[in-house]
Parts: structure tokens; C-alpha cells; sequence
């Protein structure tokens, strides 16, 4: 399954599945098979159990998931005339981990840590594919990060590690975008982290059947054309089942809850000398199995 968001004619977003050249959607599919298995209310049912917000449809676990097995009558759409959005716009946590690979730690002269060090950030960051990066005013150190999203499935509290990935629903890709020259303002990283736009997301959630393994992918990240990232989350210093576990021996973790695993090398602050985006860039990332997201630069 590729869960989407996506629009037709300025209309609210949706959840679909992506299917190639074309978007199912998801509501209007559970209430057609509904219908044609003689539910009387099958459209009021079917909006209870495919709601709008990709959160809320997660929280309805199994119910929703199987609602969406189930489904024999399929409304598509074609994908040239959707626009995709964020398939997750309003994560009850963002949950944003540092320096989690190998190779960024080196490039950027950091120790490796002994436990994950962890940041938030808010739903405000969040923007859709295509959309905007806007610079944050007085900013002019603005860096990429390609970073693996892990979309929380199941509540976890006190998980093990071996049970970690059964918890996870899938995975997108994040940008966490980063103000460099106000992210070292103090100890705490927060304010180069969390302006609006600062989190792109996208283009799709791929479930854990479409991603089986997410520790031997790989990431790259193009600035104007250029490959300014290629690593591997082979490279992880926590995987993802160590971050599950972790984070949730500290919070409950619950469904539709976000977590950015932290980006391999080849960050514009690690380069010699360093390199940033400025308004007129494009910044294109791509992860094995979730497709691509790309996000021009403007003034804020």
C-alpha cells in the first residue's frame, strides 16, 4: 500500500493508494463496495472508517485497515490530474532524531552518541511536494536533510526491540530543513529546526509490505541537479528498531506519530567550504521504495 493525500480542483485532500498511473480514493472505494453489498448507510460508514486525516484514519487500526482490504468496487482518479499532498499533515508527535549516522558525525566532527539525541517538530513545518521552502527571515545558512520518515501504526509503550517494526505503519521521506546560523544560536538546536515549511513530506507512506527492510535503503539528496547526498541506512547508529523501543521506554508512541531518523553525509554544513540554498534553488530527495520529493526555495 502507497497512501496519498491528494486534491482534484482546489478541493479538500483525501487519502488514496497510489496505483501506478493512477490514485484510488480510498473513501469513495469502501463506500461503492459497501453499496454494492447493500449497506443502506454505506457512505456515512465509510467516512467514519476513511476519514480525511491520515492520523485519525490510523487510529482506527485494524477496523480501517480491513475496510480498505475489503474493497472490490475501486474509484481512481488519474494521477496527472491530482496533486499530491503531504500524506501526513497533522502527526499527533514529530519526534526528529540527530546525528544517527556514521558518516555525518564524521563529516560534521561530532562524537557518536551514546543514546539518540532527540528534537521536536510541529505540524507547522510541515509542506506539501512542490510546495515552497521558505527562508526564514535573517537566516542565510539554509541546509537539506534527507531523512527516512517512520510513521507510527500501533501504540507502543515499553516495546522490545524485536517488537519495534510490528508498531510502525510505514515510512516516507522527510526533509528535515535546517537553518544552520540560528540552530547553533544556543545548546538546544530547536530554532533552526522548527520555522514553517522547515519539514517537507512525501510523496507517499509506503507500508511496511512495499518496504520490508528499512535498514538497507538508499538515500540521496540533488540541489539544482547536483548529488550533494547518497548514503545508506545502513550507516544508522540507531536503527529504526532501536528508536522505536527507545522512544517509547519514554513516551507512548501512537498511531500517526512521525519520526525523522536523522540524515547520512553530505550536509551544505559539512562541506568545505560550506554550501546553502538560496531562493531560485530546487532541493530534490529520493529514498529507495518512496518515491521522490522535491521543493523549490523562496524568500519567507
Amino acid at each position: 500500500m502507497k497512501l496519498v493525500r491528494f486534491s482534484q480542483n482546489g478541493q479538500p485532500a483525501r487519502l488514496g493508494l497510489l496505483m501506478n498511473d493512477r490514485i484510488a480514493d480510498v473513501q469513495a472505494s469502501v463506500a461503492a463496495t459497501l453499496a454494492r453489498r447493500g449497506v443502506v448507510r454505506a457512505r456515512e460508514i465509510a467516512q467514519a472508517l476513511v476519514p480525511a486525516s491520515t492520523r485519525q484514519f490510523l487510529q482506527g487500526g485494524p477496523v480501517s485497515l480491513d475496510a480498505v482490504a475489503g474493497i472490490t468496487e475501486w474509484v481512481t482518479v488519474p494521477r496527472a490530474s491530482a496533486r499530491l499532498q503531504a500524506p501526513i499533515t497533522d502527526p499527533g508527535k514529530f519526534i526528529c532524531i540527530g546525528l544517527n549516522y556514521r558518516d555525518h558525525a564524521e563529516e560534521v566532527g561530532a562524537a557518536l552518541p551514546r543514546e539518540p539525541p532527540i528534537f521536536p517538530k510541529w505540524a507547522n513545518a510541515i509542506v506539501d511536494p512542490g510546495e515552497p521552502i521558505l527562508r526564514a527571515r535573517g537566516s542565510t545558512q539554509l541546509d537539506w536533510e534527507v531523512e527516512l520518515g517512520v510513521v507510527i501504526g500501533r501504540t507502543a509503550r515499553y516495546v522490545s526491540r524485536e517488537q519495534a517494526l510490528d508498531h510502525v505503519f510505514g515510512y516516507t521521506i522527510v526533509n528535515d530543513v535546517s537553518a544552520r546560523d540560528f540552530q547553533f544560536l544556543t545548546s538546544q538546536w530547536g530554532a533552526g529546526k522548527i520555522p514553517d515549511t522547515y519539514a517537507p513530506v512525501g510523496p507517499y507512506i509506503a507500508d511496511r509490505a512495499e518496504v520490508p527492510d528499512p535498514h538497507v535503503l538508499e538515500l540521496k539528496t540533488w540541489v539544482n541537479g547536483s548529488l550533494m547526498q547518497n548514503g545508506t541506512t545502513k550507516n544508522f547508529i540507531f536503527d529504526v528498531r532501536y528508536l522505536v523501543s527507545y522512544l517509547s521506554g519514554l513516551m507512548t508512541l501512537e498511531p500517526g506519530d512521525l519520526i525523522a531518523t536523522g540524515t547520512p553525509a553530505g550536509v551544505g554544513h559539512g562541506k568545505k567550504p560550506p554550501v546553502y540554498m538560496n531562493p531560485g534553488d530546487t532541493v530534490r530527495l529520493s529514498i529507495t521504495g518512496l518515491g521522490t520529493l522535491e521543493n523549490p526555495i523562496k524568500e519567507g
